[in-house]
């Protein structure tokens, strides 16, 4: 389905027209089903009669490699199992992501923040958003909590872009990522450090730590950095609600782009911030392309449709996100939006994100600091110009040129 022309933050307008349940033919010709309703979508991610499991599922987009999914899930490539094996990595994985330990990195998110807007104040305009700021922050926050040298960076962001780009085979771009990581979890039995693959190694074995480690990786530096990317040229798009960034609006603390032990401020401003940002999750919705999706172990009613044993049911998550019956006046950006907090953009259920509150530290910091740093920051090209990820499965821009 195609976007509309001139308005790249809307989901194609098709979706909007079907039904909360509507069949869908995968391109290996099963035929399953597309889940554009918000209440259909929540049935189906908490109900444990719909499976994660790989070798179960149909892809809703045309794959050049399906990557063995015919086949089950390796081990630690828990994201697409079920409990009771999903059970077992999460709980190991939980400890590493609590909200506790998620904010006690926030002093360093600043300082990393506010180190790349040095850099671009000394390099001047224009920039390249996404090279200077949207993509280095959350790799490198993620590669510290990993304990992946950054001096790496450039290699797994390209392996990492081209594994999720929808008309790319994949495979080689996998088995380097896969060889890189094993080796490194193999350093980290004879060379621990305190990072979280250091942490797990007594728990799990090579292979299980591998996947982990590539699972983390991938999606805790691409996702966020097209939100940071996507987003900022939203809000630079709807200046009127860029103010609420910019601490215009919010009437809460700043502290300093260097940061430190307070963050983000206190009060109402917080606050402010911090629905904003769901707001944006929710309006952008950048996992656009069927995903995820769920397959039925058994005959399963939802929003009134019968889901037969083995058929597939795809998310599209832009379509579920603007559902009208939840969310009103849906297709406007409102960053006081009081029930954007309930996006499913992280998803439902036990398969809900890991990264969820480190990602959301990441673009609360990301976008406030960037706003307030260079106020007057705008598009270096016409917006027309600016080059969306169409064929990714990560939606976002390959760039974005600004000067302030």
């Amino acid at each position: 389905m195609e976007r509309t022309p001139g308005c790249p933050f809307d989901p194609p307008p098709a979706l909007a027209k079907l039904a909360p349940m509507a069949r869908l033919d995968y391109p290996d010709g099963h035929v399953g089903w597309l889940a554009t309703g918000y209440e259909a979508a929540r049935a189906v991610l908490s109900d444990p009669r719909f499976s994660s499991r790989q070798e179960l599922k149909h892809s809703a987009v045309r794959m050049t490699s399906q990557f063995g999914q015919d086949r089950p899930a390796p081990p630690g490539m828990f994201a697409t199992t079920d409990p009771p094996e999903h059970t077992r990595y999460r709980r190991l994985l939980t400890g590493q992501f609590t909200v506790r330990r998620m904010r006690l990195l926030e002093p360093r998110i600043e300082q990393i923040t506010a180190d790349h807007l040095d850099a671009m104040a000394a390099a001047g305009p224009p920039v390249d958003l996404v090279r200077a700021y949207a993509l280095p922050i959350p790799s490198l926050v993620i590669c510290e909590l990993l304990g992946v040298p950054y001096e790496d960076h450039h290699f797994f962001q390209e392996q990492t872009a081209r594994l999720v780009a929808i008309d790319e085979e994949g495979v080689p771009e996998l088995a380097a990522l896969v060889s890189y990581l094993g080796e490194l979890v193999r350093r980290k039995r004879t060379e621990p450090g305190d990072d979280l693959i250091s942490g797990l190694t007594d728990d799990l074995d090579d292979e299980e730590l591998t996947n982990v480690a590539l699972i983390l990786l991938v999606a805790g530096h691409e996702t966020t950095a097209n939100m940071l990317g996507l987003g900022v040229f939203a809000l630079l798009e709807h200046p009127e609600q860029r103010a609420l960034f910019s601490g215009e609006s919010t009437g809460g603390g700043t502290g300093s782009a260097a940061g430190g032990g307070g963050g983000e401020g206190t009060g109402a401003g917080a606050s402010a911030v911090e629905g904003a940002v769901e707001e944006l999750m929710r309006w952008l919705s950048i996992l656009h392309a069927g995903a995820p999706t769920r397959v039925a172990l058994e005959d399963v009613e939802v929003a009134g449709e019968l889901v037969r044993k083995g058929e597939t049911v795809a998310l599209s998550l832009p379509a579920i996100n603007r559902d009208p019956s939840l969310f009103t006046d849906p297709d406007e950006l409102r960053l006081d939006r009081a029930e954007a907090r309930r996006h499913l953009g992280f998803g439902h259920g036990v398969h809900q994100c890991l990264g969820q509150q480190l990602a959301r530290i990441e673009m609360r910091i990301g976008y406030r600091r960037l706003f307030e740093r260079f106020p007057g920051l705008r598009l270096a090209v016409p917006a027309s110009d600016v080059p969306l990820k169409e064929r990714s499965g990560v939606y976002g821009v390959e760039s974005l040129p600004v000067t302030w």
